[in-house]
């Protein structure tokens, strides 16, 4: 009997007949996304460049409000309103300011979901792999062809294996292993590839969505997880989706959770990592937590359990940027938020925030930031000369405790196994 990777499935279900890596495919996306940073580039294109006056098929598109939202200045708050317009007149589903990032939104409405093939104007949809779909991002010609015409092309992607062993220690969870992998890979060590994560059953949604959103830094054509565990208590998954242990793939990764503490990736590259013993006591002036990377309840969840009763340290700022409503709501619902504010942060819209340096917390001159996003390339956030270290929730909050990159496993009030929140959030 054949085998084949997970990539390799999904796609071959798309199209009806089985392809392998590789293989240049046509293949009708079940979603396309736009976000409104692009969107009005694409419109144009579709109806000036292409001269298409409609999308194919209303029921793949999908446009959410969420990387300047809401909107900054006039040019901006115009260039919305033409997707305001676009979506009434094609009668495409759009999701307004504050409802929150696209990847997360697509997964909490179930619009990502197993098997489905998802590619959107963001680089980070790769994001969609956390529920065992096939998602990546593509640029705005493309998104507009797709569009235009409800098909696009893809070249079947060959496989990584990352397979992993054992459990993650105090102190440390799945961003650590994403910066991990940065570290051991490369910004290019998976270039056109899809990535499958082995070995992380046990591991809940969120983190999965952390490790997925990340395979984009890797080089990554899709990061792709089996459907198993949280996800399959939470969506419907095909019969056929499963994983062929004897797939031939392109190379596999063994990595050891327990030889991982955390890391922080310096300036000015995601994959220059190094663990927090070698840069703990750098200042830092501004905290961020928040992306489609580290922007969940379960994340706002680890920083309120360390800020406890505490503030922040004098003359430092900490911005939180849910990544959807729904997960507010769900830190408005318990103590989360209220001892988040306590300690002094600032909350903001859900949405991307200040991940691009466009709005709600943009860096100046010198600043230095430690984020849970996924990108610290220089001028990321903010001005050219601004540094950005990117970290996990935990040592992003235990930073916020002392005003310099702090191990978390350094703070005594905090006790990173008292709660278990995996089974903590409603399902979706």
């Amino acid at each position: 009997m054949s085998t084949f990777t997970l990539a390799e499935k999904i796609l071959s279900h798309a199209v009806g007949r089985s392809v392998r890596a590789g293989e240049m495919i046509t293949v009708r996306p079940d979603v396309i996304m736009a976000h409104d940073s692009l969107t009005p580039a694409i419109i144009k294109i579709m109806r000036e460049r292409l001269g298409v006056a409609h999308v194919a098929d209303p029921s793949q598109v999908v446009m959410v409000m969420d990387h300047v939202a809401p909107a900054s200045n006039v040019a901006t708050a115009n260039s919305q309103n033409i997707i305001r317009r676009f979506a009434r007149e094609e009668n495409l589903r759009l999701f307004e300011v504050g409802r929150g990032i696209c990847h997360q939104v697509l997964v909490e409405e179930q619009i990502a979901r197993p098997g489905r093939v998802i590619i959107g104007s963001d680089s980070h949809s790769t994001s969609y792999g956390a529920v065992g779909a096939f998602g990546t991002g593509m640029g705005s010609t493309d998104i507009a062809v797709a569009m235009g015409t409800g098909k696009t092309w893809v070249r079947v992607p060959e496989t990584i294996r990352v397979r992993v062993h054992g459990r993650f220690r105090p102190g440390v969870d799945a961003k650590d292993l994403a910066l991990w992998l940065a570290r051991d890979m490369g910004l290019a060590g998976a270039t056109y590839a899809a990535i499958e994560y082995l070995g992380l059953e046990w591991l809940p949604l969120p983190g999965r969505q952390t490790l997925a959103s990340m395979a984009i830094e890797l080089g990554g054509k899709a990061g792709i997880f089996p459907a198993d565990g949280d996800v399959a208590r939470r969506f419907d998954v095909p019969d056929w989706l499963t994983v062929d242990e004897d797939a031939q793939i392109k190379r596999e990764l063994h990595i050891y959770l327990d030889e991982i503490e955390p890391q922080v990736a310096v300036p000015h590259s995601v994959d220059d990592v190094v663990d927090i013993s070698q840069i703990a006591g750098q200042p830092v002036d501004v905290v961020f937590l928040g992306t489609c990377t580290n922007g969940r309840y379960e994340d706002m969840r680890t920083a309120a359990e360390i800020l406890q009763g505490q503030r922040l340290a004098p003359g430092l700022r900490m911005l939180v940027t849910p990544a959807s409503s729904q997960e507010l709501q769900k830190a408005i619902g318990d103590d989360t938020m209220t001892t988040l504010l306590a300690a002094g942060v600032t909350l903001t819209t859900p949405g991307c925030g200040p991940c691009m340096g466009r709005h709600q917390g943009t860096l100046g001159d010198g600043d230095v930031c430690l984020s849970t996003g996924n990108r610290n390339f220089k001028g990321r956030m903010g001005h050219p000369s601004s540094q950005i270290y990117l970290a996990s929730p935990a040592v992003a909050a235990a930073t916020a405790l002392t005003g310099r990159i702090t191990d978390p496993r350094t703070i005594e009030e905090y006790r990173p196994q008292t709660t278990d929140h995996s089974d903590s959030r409603p399902v979706v």
